[in-house]
């Protein structure tokens, strides 16, 4: 599946001019979505005294957040980073400031809370989207391109593990608010450093496509309809690796109490599983594959459905860690080539909405995961709920991956084809095509 082929180095990417400041701008922002879940749960149980109105009002700040996501990179992709993404980054930092004085005023009404977390979730930057997207646009070179996603991929893995840390640390001499005020301090000031940087401002490759008139309807549909074809595979895995990775966060809990194993093996569990997320993504950048990304996606979704089938059957601790692991080394990888074939399927204008839609997957997937194992635990057995999980995931792999635009030109050639067919034979004299209008007819483009 792979060639020993020379391969850029992950310094390669980051010796690109500009691409340490930028990157690491964005990676200041996104720590906020590491820090801020757990800060504001405490906060909110603090003020409310109740893990019922805390936990619907997480479930409202991570509603909006997650469903209205690609209407925000929407707003990425047709007004650029500095015009869109800063509005939004300083005004959920405004509302988390707000949600932190109203969490800190004890007596606030529920409504209050409610409604503040609601628009704070609705206002969520879609940074990493929009890294991804100026990866892509900067960097042709699909073998860099895979670098930089695997080195962006990790590094994500990295802050949703040292988030809830640098929280637990805080909160020892702090009151919960100054985490939701400090996850407001770093989405400001990273996404000020991220769009202020001449990266995101560098003309793409692709640009913006002239509008010379509305296109006839007939094509406009053809585009749609090819759009959601290219986006179907990558956003089906996606959702599918969220469901099986919350899944597995609560059956390791399920698993330790069936056995009396304690909070700490707990950890180890899931310690396992993002370190073995994280060397499955940096061997995924670094392998020079030789199959397309579309053939690699359904290899990386069944690897990861038999792990967890077989982490179901785990004896003990000492058996559950490996597997475990196991299933972490196709988590990144698979989220890895997801957010690749998404950006491959994207028309020229998309390309934020397009990783977009793969976030929102995971995080709903992630959600949809959580609910469903809740239910499914205390009724079926820990090796069916695991086995559950894990054909999720290995379902995912039978989606059937398309192109962007492949039936269209498809039928594009056979009409063509046939319209030759049909015509009737010209003089000898008739002056050849060009080979740009050659070219042209065979890839099937007006």
């Amino acid at each position: 599946m792979s060639t020993p082929s020379s391969r850029p180095s992950y310094a390669a990417v980051l010796r690109v001019p500009h691409a340490r400041r930028t990157f690491a701008a964005a990676l200041v922002g996104r720590l906020s979505y590491g820090t801020v879940s757990l800060a504001l749960m405490l906060s909110l149980t603090r003020s409310t005294g109740s893990y019922a109105v805390a936990g619907l009002v997480m479930a409202l700040f991570g509603a909006t957040s997650v469903f209205l996501s690609p209407y925000r990179a929407s707003l990425v992709d047709r007004h650029g980073p500095r015009r869109a993404l800063l509005p939004m980054a300083l005004l959920y930092a405004a509302l988390l400031c707000v949600l932190a004085e109203a969490c800190r005023r004890p007596g606030t009404p529920e409504a209050v809370l409610a409604v503040t977390a609601a628009l704070a979730g609705a206002c969520t930057p879609p940074v990493g989207p929009t890294m991804r997207a100026v990866w892509a646009r900067l960097l042709p070179d699909r073998a860099l391109l895979q670098r930089a996603y695997s080195l962006d991929g990790v590094a994500e893995e990295l802050l949703f593990v040292s988030g809830p840390l640098l929280v637990g640390a805080l909160v020892a001499v702090a009151p919960p608010v100054a985490g939701v005020v400090l996850s407001a301090v770093l989405v400001a000031a990273g996404t000020l450093a991220f769009v202020t940087s001449p990266m995101t401002a560098a003309p793409g490759p692709d640009g913006r496509q002239k509008n010379d008139g509305p296109a006839p309807e007939g094509r406009a549909e053809g585009r749609a309809e090819g759009q959601v074809r290219a986006l179907l595979q990558p956003v089906v895995v996606a959702a599918a690796v969220g469901v099986s990775v919350s899944a597995v966060d609560l059956l390791v809990v399920a698993y330790a109490g069936e056995r009396d194993l304690g909070g700490g093996a707990v950890a180890w569990v899931l310690a396992a599983l993002s370190a073995g997320s994280a060397v499955g993504g940096l061997v995924n950048g670094a392998v020079a594959w030789s199959s397309p990304t579309r053939a690699r996606l359904p290899f990386f979704a069944a690897g990861l459905g038999l792990c967890l089938v077989a982490a179901g059957l785990a004896p003990g601790l000492g058996t559950l860690v490996p597997a475990v692991m196991c299933a972490g080394l196709f988590v990144a990888p698979a989220l890895t080539t997801a957010y690749l074939i998404a950006d491959e399927g994207a028309a020229p204008g998309f390309r934020v909405r397009a990783g977009a839609w793969c976030n929102t997957a995971v995080n709903a997937g992630g959600s949809a995961g959580a609910a469903a194992v809740g239910l499914l635990v205390e009724r079926l057995p820990l090796p069916v709920c695991f086995a559950v999980s894990g054909a999720v995931a290995a379902a995912a792999a039978l989606v059937p991956g398309h192109r962007r635009g492949g039936p269209a030109r498809r039928a594009g050639l056979i009409s063509r084809r046939r319209s030759r067919a049909s015509r009737p034979s010209r003089p000898s004299r008739q002056r050849l095509p060009s080979r740009a209008s050659r070219r042209s007819r065979v890839s099937g483009r007006p």
